[in-house]
């Protein structure tokens, strides 16, 4: 599913999303490094694509080429989001 990164409301377009597209319930930008598979806090550029350029805010409209929407699954439906939230459902916050 194609989820909003912010509020988890499922994007229903048809077509890859602009760098202008926004959220219709909580309008946060749906072409952004928070909702690409390539993401990675932890990465340089905080994308696991070594050439992708930086973006300072990773929320703002992305015109990144490499952009591809990550697939998560609503909590309602039962089916895994990510590996992060997985983990933390098996074992809760550690901190």
């Amino acid at each position: 599913m194609k989820l909003c990164y912010r509020c988890g409301t499922e994007w229903c377009g048809e077509k890859r999303p602009s760098p202008k597209d926004a959220c219709e319930q909580c309008h946060a930008y749906i072409r952004c490094c928070l909702n690409c598979t390539f993401y990675d806090e932890h990465a340089h550029n905080h994308c696991k694509i070594p050439t992708t350029e930086w973006v300072g805010d990773v929320e703002k409209g992305s015109f990144c080429d490499e952009f591809t929407f990550a697939d998560r699954v609503d909590d309602e439906t039962g089916n895994e989001k990510g590996s992060r939230d997985a983990w933390e459902g098996l074992w809760g916050d550690s901190g």
